[in-house]
Parts: C-alpha cells; structure tokens; sequence
C-alpha cells in the first residue's frame, strides 16, 4: 500500500471512529427497566456495597450518570413519559394519572353536553373488577372520560389517547420493529401513544385492588407482583410473548417498571393490616431509610436486593439467548422518592384541609376557592391533587393570582416552600389559560413535606426535590469503558437514546422535536 493510500485508509478509519461517537451505541434490542424510587444515592450506595451485583456489572459495561434529573413533575405518568417520548407535560400534556382537563366531560356524560372540564382519571381505579375486587388487568371503557372529537362527536377518551406526542414504542413499530412492556395498571395503555398500537405485547398486572388486595401495603407482595413482570421479560427474551404463548422473537424494544424499591421506601409500616398472607418477615417493620447518608431499612434492603436480583435474571437470560452483546441495557427510575432523611418527614394534611384550617379559611373567598376545586367531584369546578407537591385548577382562573399572593401570604402555615402560577408556571410550561391541563397554580412545600393524611406512607413523589428528581441512571451496552457522567442530564434523553441505538431518527419523536431533547452524552464507542 502506498504513503498516499494508507493515509487515506486512516483517514477513513479515524471518520468512520468519530461517526460511531458521535451516533452512539447501536443496538438489535433494547431493554429499558424503572425501577420506581431509585436514587442516583441508591446505585452508587448498593453498587459499593455489592460489586458483584447486576447493578455493579451493568454499571462496568457502561456509563452511569450520577446527576441524572426528572423533567418536573416527577409523578408516574410525567416520570415514564419523560422516557418514552423525551418530553416533559409542556409537549406530552400529562401531569399525573389524576389530573384535570378543562375540555373533557364527566364518564357519565356520554353526550358531552353541557360546559366541558372535568377531573381525568387514569388509576386503578378505571379497570374492570369481579365480584371479588379483583382486577382482570383490562380498562372498564365506562370508567373514562368522554372527549369531543374532531368531528364533533362525543367519545371516550383512552390513556393512550390523551397523550399528545408519540412513543418510542410507535418510533420503533414505524421502523418495522416489535415492541413489549410491563408495568402496574392496564392504565399503562397510556405507552401505546395516540395510535394505541405502539406496544405489541403489553402486560399490566394491577398491583392495587380497589377494595380488595393492595399489594403495595407489603414489599413482599409488591416484589411478588413485580416478579410476574419479571417472568414476562424473561419469556419475552426467550422470542415468547409475556404470558409463554408464541411469540415473533425477542422484541427490538421491551421492558418493565419495578415497583418494590417505591413501595420499601415508603412505607411507615409494612402489611399493617395484614392483607398479605405471605408477608410474615418484615410485617410491622418501618419501610424508608435509617439516615440521611441513604442507609436502607430491612425492608427497603429487602426490596433493593429483589430487584438486583431480578436485573440478574435478566442478564443470565440475555446471555444464554445470546444477545447480551448486542443489547443495550438501561436502568433508570420514572421518580425518586422524598424525603431521604427520615427525620424531615412532616405530614401535615391534604393542602386543601390545611388551607380550610387557617384562621380564615372558612371564610376568605381566596381560601374557599381551593376548598371548592378540591370538593369537586365532577364537572367544570377545578380540581386539587396532592402528594409532596399540590396541583391546583381553580374553577375560576381569574382569581389564580390572589390565591397564588394568598398562599405565598400564608407561606409558613402551610409549609409552603415555592408557589408557582402566572409568569413563572410559563417559564416552564404551557399557559394555564391556553391549555386545558395545565394546572393554574403548583406548590411546592417545604422538604420533607407531605400533603397527605395517611398513616401508611412516610415518602411521596411528584414534586421538584432533588430526592424525587434525582434517579439512578445506568446505560449499559457491549464496548463500553464503564465510568461515571456527573453533568446535569434528563431522563428525557433517555428516549432519543434508545432510537439512535437501535439507528432510528430521534426526530422521530415529536417531543424531541419540540423540546429539542439531545442524546445522552458520553456514549460513543
């Protein structure tokens, strides 16, 4: 080969080196986890603690980002939009799985007559139950909220069909791929994305009852439940569907959400009521974590090493299949979980009793009218939800900024660290005034805060604190130099990720057309 030739094969190798940087892994299947509650504080504390775990491998076979962020809020649905679609309520439009919609109507009003607005409930609550308060993991249609199509005509309104922007389940159909999923509701149709056919083997085995068997009363039930999910992924990449029937092969796109690890640190007492037969060991024994160094309870020790132990299930069976070595593996976390530090726990009642228990509050209009949007129970009158953060749709928008000056006047009675509404709510998202869910004002209290009377929780999620925004986040893949990323990244990268792994456009997702959400950093190889 000549000087002249052999530069130029350099040269070419060096192109084709930096391509591969700058596109990233590529990958024949993807294999996305949540592991709901996980902190970045838990990886790094469970990785050193156990370097031979599932975490610790997958860690070394890729890069773990230590700062990785939700888009606020950091509920559920907000939590795992942010990795489905790469965008945050601002293009999704979902806030909660109980929100509120200003253009909706009540499941009852098959014939959307009267003014519109009305709560949308996307929980447990809307699937269909025997006469023993059992779920049969499908949604009960009577339960939804109706919606007038564009064509004028009143229909019902899916999950699926409330999110505004697509999935990378739909990306990687519409690139002649096969997709699964697993997670806690048949409400989780919501990943199917508008279409409601991203998704060709979704399993949602409810893990609350409505009035019967709530599993997350107990680590063990819940890893119990979590372990059916688990089994699907393991059939699944054995080329079977969730249930062991035939399948078309191993999906190009699957995975499942872990709920154990939430459920251990929020519990104030595991199976207080006993509704968990099997769950004999930690019954009585507080959940959470001994410190603010985030040292784990028994039981949420419990939960941690279920959930490594089933990451390591996942890993033996992708390697007996084979594919291990052409699958990207990530680990992440829809929402963390907050308060770490048990001592800062203050739960302090629902936002609207606290309002009503002010000096004023039966009588202030401004007070009143949180106290009406919360009694709402159906039609155009607002809405209030709440957990470690309140979201508030007051019936009148007209008023949001009194109350808004009326809460930040009672700041310190209602353990209110941040009122967000007017100027500062578009900052970051859509218009209240514009946009039919949005809700008019947010709060966020004081950490350690909970907006909530029950006795059975010590932690929430849903808010702006770093302890419910601050997850694990591990992409794991073949080639990779293991190491640690410390600059700020979102799970919303984690979408556009996925595509560009498995060579798809990221521009495919609307979301991250709009936001103009990036690929994660640091993966080229």
């Amino acid at each position: 080969m000549t000087r002249k030739n052999l530069l130029v094969a350099s040269l070419l190798l060096l192109s084709s080196i930096f391509a591969a940087a700058e596109d990233g892994p590529k990958a024949k299947h993807v294999l996305l986890v949540s592991v709901d509650g996980l902190h970045a504080l838990d990886v790094a504390n469970y990785i050193a603690k156990n370097p031979k775990s599932a975490l610790a491998e997958l860690s070394r076979r890729g890069t773990t980002y230590s700062n990785a962020r939700t888009p606020a809020n950091s509920d559920s649905f907000p939590g795992l939009l942010a990795l489905v679609t790469g965008g945050s309520p601002l293009s999704h439009g979902l806030f909660y799985d109980v929100s509120y919609d200003r253009s909706i109507y009540d499941p009852t009003n098959t014939t959307c007559s009267g003014a519109p607005g009305n709560m949308m409930v996307f929980d447990e609550s809307i699937d269909v139950y025997d006469a023993n308060n059992v779920s049969q993991n499908r949604i009960d249609v009577t339960k939804l909220p109706n919606i007038k199509d564009e064509n004028g005509n009143c229909v019902r309104m899916y999950p699926h069909s409330a999110l505004r922007t697509n999935t990378i389940f739909e990306a990687v159909k519409g690139a002649k791929g096969t997709t699964a999923w697993a997670d806690k509701h048949p409400a989780y149709d919501l990943v199917n994305g508008p279409s409601g056919l991203g998704v060709d083997d979704l399993y949602t085995p409810e893990i609350t009852n409505v009035g019967g068997l709530d599993n997350t009363g107990s680590v063990i039930c819940t890893v119990q439940n979590d372990g059916l999910k688990v089994q699907g992924i393991i059939n699944e990449i054995n080329g079977l569907r969730h249930d062991g029937s035939a399948g078309t092969g191993v999906p190009t796109l699957f995975g499942m959400n872990f709920q154990g690890v939430s459920v251990g640190q929020k519990l104030e007492k595991d199976n207080s009521d006993g509704s968990c037969v099997a769950d004999t060991t930690f019954a009585g024994q507080p959940g959470g974590y001994l410190d603010g160094a985030g040292t784990p309870t028994a039981v949420l020790k419990y939960a941690l090493d279920q959930t490594d132990a089933a990451l390591g299930s996942m890993i033996a069976a992708l390697k007996t299949a084979g594919i291990y070595d052409s699958s990207l593996f990530i680990v992440t976390a829809k929402h963390g979980q907050s308060p770490i530090n048990p001592v800062k726990t203050n739960k302090v009642g629902h936002f609207a009793d606290v309002v009503s228990a002010l000096p004023d509050g039966a009588t202030n209009p401004l007070a009143q009218a949180i106290v009406t949007a919360n009694n709402c129970a159906t039609g155009a009158c607002g809405f209030v939800n709440d957990d470690d953060i309140a979201l508030i749709w007051l019936q009148d928008q007209s008023k949001t900024a009194k109350v808004a000056a009326y809460l930040n006047a009672n700041a310190n009675a209602l353990s209110i660290e941040d009122v967000i509404s007017g100027r500062e709510m578009t900052l970051k998202f859509n218009n209240p005034n514009a946009d039919s869910r949005t809700p008019d004002i947010l709060v966020q209290p004081v950490y350690g805060t909970i907006y909530t009377g029950s006795t059975k929780k010590n932690a929430e999620h849903g808010g702006f604190s770093f302890a419910d925004t601050n997850v694990g986040l591990i992409v794991s893949g073949p080639g990779f130099e293991g190491g640690v990323i410390k600059s700020p990244v979102e799970t919303s990268q984690v979408a556009p990720t996925i595509l560009q792994a498995l060579g798809i456009d990221p521009s495919a997702l609307k979301s991250v057309r709009v936001e103009k959400t990036t690929v994660l950093p640091g993966l080229g190889h």
